[in-house]
């Protein structure tokens, strides 16, 4: 009896273990973040079965949001499922879209549950490098927030930890070295102790996530005054989690680290919201990747424009043939007295025009 319930003890572990390839080889976690004062997606029940999504999906989405048409290889399918995510008004997109991918956890999970913000998830499938195809570069403005800083200071992580709601306490001998608290969502405080490697790497890529989108919104406010305003896509990959998360494999700090990294993304997401007053929609991937995948999954391209084709005469006509110096006399004549006698017939009418009768002029007025 007892080998027969550890036999279905291991069986219930396998299965949980291979959950996400029953899913259909789900490999992650796609977060739509709609507008706070439009609606450019459309609205899903809590109690709705979460649908997947293929990478290929959201490649498509996404030049849809910026306001083009989806790529021609589009399949039905993919059509079916982009119909039942965005919403159906062609004139209303937002023409801005804050893609992320993070790359050490498949979801925020509980976290994010009651949040309406983070509420619009769906499964990611098919972990394999996709593009993103977009019209001409003039059209489209695409920023990158990957550029890692280094020059940081104390009084920069200070005020970041104000922005987080937390503090900061500074290592009076080794800067960038102090001690970073914050509040979790649960009312407890968590402290990250800078001078350990994997907790400075992480807390200083979150800072240069959160001033690269500070640069993107000065970059709008720039583009909003411009006569011909184009259409923003604002992309970026964050591995910072992976690298805390393989330090701290069994520790409390990694599941720290989510809920901080939550918070920073619930600040930049407000910031977006307000700068571009409500004109974005965010989109999230969250997946688990090995070392030799770290490279980013959605790569912009910009396709080239079909110009527009004139037709044009094999061979020009000799306009000084005398035949046809003969033809083009002779309709223009032909013309020119057709025209003159139609004049002076509607004017001998229009002078003898009874007014007793409806007429042409007053067919609608009778004088008595």
């Amino acid at each position: 009896m007892e080998f027969r319930v550890s036999v279905i003890w291991s069986v219930c572990l396998i299965v949980s273990f291979f959950s996400p390839q029953i899913r259909g080889e789900a490999s992650g976690s796609l977060i739509f973040v709609d507008s706070s004062s439009h609606q450019f997606l459309r609205g899903r029940s809590s109690n709705h079965e979460q649908p997947s999504l293929f990478l290929q999906d959201v490649s498509a989405a996404v030049p849809v949001l910026l306001g083009f048409a989806p790529p021609s290889t589009l399949s039905a399918a993919s059509s079916s499922k982009l119909n039942e995510v965005l919403s159906p008004n062609p004139f209303k997109r937002p023409r801005a879209v804050f893609l992320l991918e993070v790359n050490g956890i498949n979801g925020f999970g509980t976290i994010a549950h009651d949040s309406p913000t983070f509420s619009n998830s769906f499964w990611g499938k098919n972990s394999d490098k996709v593009d993103i195809q977009l019209s001409d570069e003039s059209d489209v403005f695409v920023v990158s927030l990957d550029n890692q800083l280094e020059d940081w200071t104390d009084k920069e992580i200070s005020d970041f930890s104000s922005l987080i709601g937390g503090s900061y306490a500074p290592d009076a001998l080794v800067p960038l070295n102090g001690v970073l608290s914050v509040p979790l969502a649960k009312g407890a405080t968590v402290n990250f102790h800078m001078s350990e490697k994997a907790v400075r790497m992480f807390v200083l890529d979150l800072m240069s996530l959160m001033r690269n989108v500070r640069r993107a919104i000065q970059l709008h406010d720039d583009l909003s005054q411009s006569t011909k305003s184009p259409a923003e896509l604002l992309t970026g990959c964050f591995n910072g989690l992976k690298v805390l998360k393989e330090q701290y494999e069994t520790e409390n700090i990694a599941e720290h680290g989510v809920e901080l990294l939550y918070t920073t993304l619930s600040k930049i997401v407000s910031s977006l919201q307000e700068a571009y007053e409500g004109q974005i929609v965010g989109i999230i991937y969250c997946h688990v990747a090995t070392t030799q995948e770290l490279e980013k999954k959605f790569d912009v391209i910009f396709t080239p424009r079909h110009t527009a084709r004139w037709l044009a005469e094999t061979s020009a006509l000799n306009a000084t043939l005398p035949e046809v110096v003969l033809v083009r006399r002779t309709l223009a004549w032909v013309t020119g007295i057709i025209l003159l006698v139609s004049t002076l017939m509607g004017i001998c009418y229009l002078l003898n025009m009874p007014l007793t009768r409806d007429t042409l002029l007053y067919s609608n007025v009778k004088l008595d």
